[in-house]
């Protein structure tokens, strides 16, 4: 068998704790040759549309994404290339001219709200994860996170909620459970699943003669 990296997929809706589960997995390998990608970093160039368009960015939406850039550049480092991760900037909706170089590693974590969306992504994973954490938690560690993070009002997050967040969790982010191989529930806070999904990437890495 060739030497390739593992790739494991981490999904969820907003405030579900997959940054929690990211980042406890990736403290688990730390001192070993791993990375996160997040799909954050990968919403489409817009500088072409006018600011006023920009706008009206939908971030919840699966074509919000430039998925194609992503499975590029997750295939070059399959092949132990390094690349260049876009850096996206808020204030003007758009692409920054910034870019991150990343180099490649044994262990790719891939995180995400829509990651089990597009079945290309899918086919490059090895591990698919679903992290599944109720609606009202969802919402308050949204809620606490924008207010304290990035400055919002109470009634401007609960809006987006409403009318953004919550449909689009819904109609796009929720059926994609069904494509994971592990769903665990309450995210970061879940030690045991934590735990068992450290033990099964260190078996994957074994069989792979990478640890």
């Amino acid at each position: 068998m060739s030497r390739k990296p593992v790739v494991i997929g981490v999904a969820g809706g907003s405030g579900s704790g997959k940054t929690s589960v990211t980042k406890a997995i990736y403290e688990s390998f730390k001192g070993h040759s791993i990375l996160i990608l997040e799909q954050d970093y990968y919403y489409k160039d817009q500088s072409t549309l006018p600011f006023e368009q920009r706008l009206k960015t939908n971030y919840d939406h699966p074509l919000a994404f430039d998925n194609d850039l992503l499975i590029d550049h997750i295939k070059q480092l399959l092949r132990y290339e390094s690349i260049e991760k876009p850096v996206y900037d808020y204030s003007i909706h758009t692409r920054s001219d910034d870019v991150i170089p990343v180099e490649p590693k044994d262990v790719i974590i891939l995180e995400g709200i829509l990651i089990l969306e597009d079945e290309r992504l899918r086919d490059l994973m090895d591990i698919k994860l679903f992290v599944d954490t109720d609606a009202d938690l969802r919402i308050v560690r949204r809620l606490i996170r924008d207010i304290k993070e990035r400055g919002r009002s109470m009634d401007s997050v609960i809006e987006q909620y409403v009318n953004v967040v919550r449909p689009m969790h819904n109609q796009f982010i929720e059926p994609t459970k069904r494509y994971a191989d592990i769903i665990i529930p309450e995210g970061g806070h879940n030690y045991v699943a934590i735990d068992i999904m450290v033990t099964k990437i260190q078996t994957i890495l074994e069989q792979k003669s990478i640890l």
